[in-house]
């Protein structure tokens, strides 16, 4: 839900998302962390979307590699 809302709607996360974070035993860094991450995820995919580049061969619809030994 964290990654949802902060792709969605990052300026409506509030004190109490980092609560619930907190409430699963992520600490201050692997909450860093996990912002970090989903932040990159979504500057990276709007910056090929905004470049009209399409995945790699290798890569199916959902974003996984393919298994290419079949």
């Amino acid at each position: 839900m964290f990654a949802e809302k902060l792709t969605l709607t990052p300026g409506k996360i509030t004190e109490i998302d980092y609560q619930e974070l907190q409430n699963n035993n992520f600490d201050d860094k692997a909450i860093s962390e996990i912002v970090q991450v989903i932040s990159y995820f979504n500057y990276i995919n709007r910056v090929a979307d905004g470049l009209g580049l399409e995945p790699e061969k290798f890569i199916d619809k959902k974003g996984y590699k393919k298994n290419l030994d079949h």
